[in-house]
């Protein structure tokens, strides 16, 4: 059996733990291991669209139109779980990969969809893949295991090993990518799992499932119970948090301690990666999250770009020309 763990370093979890509560009052086995299990597979199943992305209101990254050239690879293994669960990701590759010089950054692309839906191929997520492939990364847009049939931290063991397997050599060599400069890009609840993947461990960003960068929008990031009730969430929220964690809807912070491991900021020190957050003002997930992870953030000492833009749209909804245009900039900036 095998075990999991997510890699970059460990030793002031604890530490980093305390200080996070104190500051909000005021790993992954190889793929080769994963390979040996005889288990029937079974594909994720996405149950539906990604919530960010429901109705037909040409907004966000559906206003993005792909360049001709860009090669798909879909539906790639990256690792089998211990139930028999395929784990897929899609890889968009720029036209200039074949004639690149030097290896290509790359971006990691995580669906929203609360934990519980979505797929990395539905239109809308394919559109982003395809757009940062555009913008010159080889871009890996990943499924991973969704709410009810596997909870935390099912979901963010699955995308630091989508990770550890791009960083491998056969695939950074396939693909054209350089491992020591992979970001994260996610929305929603992978805006989530991008924030909480870019803070987990600590030390160098060019190992195991450290990423170089982090762009996520609109991620519910403080998951505990005392700040949702200070950002005035939701009922659906505190819902499909409880749904997510394996805990009742609104328990409190002792009896969901889950919670505290879940939200970013408890794992935030000074090696972690810079990061872009943006929100909008009056949507689905309170602006306190963002905000509130952006302080934490900049008082570790990590570098922050906080883009609060007006009016409700969620997630890659927020992906219009102008928000492209800033995420890109922030992606460059810190992975060419």
């Amino acid at each position: 059996m095998t075990s999991t763990r997510r890699t970059g370093g460990s030793g002031t979890r604890a530490r980093r733990v305390m200080w996070a509560a104190q500051a909000a009052a005021a790993a992954i086995a190889s793929v080769s291991a994963l390979s040996g299990f005889h288990l029937p597979l079974r594909e994720i199943d996405p149950r539906g669209v990604d919530a960010a992305s429901a109705g037909t209101e040409i907004i966000g990254i559906r206003t993005f139109t792909a360049p001709p050239g860009i090669r798909v690879e879909a539906d790639l293994e990256y690792g089998v779980r211990e139930d028999g669960t395929m784990l897929t990701l899609d890889v968009c590759t720029p036209p200039a990969a074949a004639l690149a010089d030097e290896p290509l950054p790359a971006v990691v692309s995580i669906h929203g969809g609360s934990w519980a839906r979505g797929d990395k191929a539905n239109a809308d997520w394919r559109g982003t893949c395809l757009w940062l492939a555009s913008e010159g990364f080889v871009a890996a847009s990943v499924n991973y295991r969704l709410v009810p049939g596997a909870v935390f931290p099912a979901a963010i063991d699955d995308v630091a090993l989508a990770v550890e397997w791009l960083r491998a050599p056969e695939q950074a060599a396939r693909f054209g990518m350089d491992p020591d400069r992979i970001g994260a890009f996610g929305g929603s609840a992978g805006g989530s799992l991008a924030a909480l993947l870019g803070t987990t461990g600590d030390g160098p960003l060019e190992t195991g499932s450290r990423v170089a960068a982090v762009a996520e929008l609109s991620g519910p990031v403080g998951l505990g119970a005392s700040e949702l009730v200070a950002d005035g969430a939701s009922d659906w929220l505190h819902r499909i948090i409880g749904d997510y964690l394996g805990c009742e809807p609104g328990a409190s912070d002792e009896q969901c301690p889950q919670a505290t491991e879940a939200s970013a900021g408890t794992h935030a020190d000074p090696s972690d990666p810079p990061f872009f957050i943006g929100h909008s003002e009056s949507e689905v997930v309170p602006l306190g999250q963002s905000q509130r992870l952006a302080s934490t953030l900049t008082t570790a000492g990590v570098a922050v770009e906080l883009a609060i833009v007006p009016g409700g749209d969620h997630s890659i909804g927020l992906l219009d020309e102008a928000m492209r245009a800033r995420v890109a900039a922030f992606l460059h900036a810190h992975l060419d």
